[in-house]
């Protein structure tokens, strides 16, 4: 596998060029592309083919939320990793839903980035403890109010799994 081409989108220059510093350190990484605005990375996707975007949620003109349905629907072969400083139920299910192949909390470790960059790289998702938690409660409060799509034994048993932090291959054994 080659490098893992990534573009970087947040409104944030500082942030931008901190996550770029620590991601140009890595061999396997290259930083094709940062932008920050979301019709500056619909450009970009014109001539650039990344295998990850990073993007915030909280934008100045379209949201992260937007900009990963926009990029799933278009160029479904793109994952996108949420970085973001919203770490509650609402904007992680909103981003889940729009397409997102992992989230962190924006005060997250640089190892756990680049952990989560490598393991979506290879076609998995990614989540830390907290948000799997946060994913968890929403799906069994989920299962609580509606008995008509309650979870089967072994939707639950893959929900813990996941939470676990099992790999997709260690839950299909």
């Amino acid at each position: 596998m080659g490098k893992i081409k990534v573009i970087l989108v947040d409104d944030h220059q500082m942030f931008r060029d901190g996550v770029k510093s620590v991601l140009s350190d890595e061999e396997n990484i290259a930083i094709i592309g940062e932008v920050g605005h979301a019709n500056d990375l619909y450009k970009l996707l014109e001539s650039n083919s990344p295998d990850l975007i990073i993007t915030d949620i909280s934008m100045p003109d379209i949201s992260g939320i937007d900009i990963t349905k926009y990029v799933s629907e278009n160029f479904p072969e793109i994952n996108i990793l949420i970085l973001s400083m919203h770490s509650n139920e609402e904007f992680i299910t909103k981003a889940l839903n729009a397409g997102a192949n992992g989230y962190l909390p924006k005060d997250t470790s640089m190892n756990e980035l680049l952990q989560a960059i490598n393991i979506i790289a290879k076609g998995e998702n990614y989540f830390n403890k907290g948000i799997s938690d946060t994913i968890l409660k929403s799906m069994v409060n989920k299962s609580k109010i509606s008995k008509n799509d309650n979870l089967t034994s072994r939707e639950l048993e893959i929900v813990h799994q996941v939470v676990e932090g099992l790999s997709n291959k260690e839950i299909a054994e």
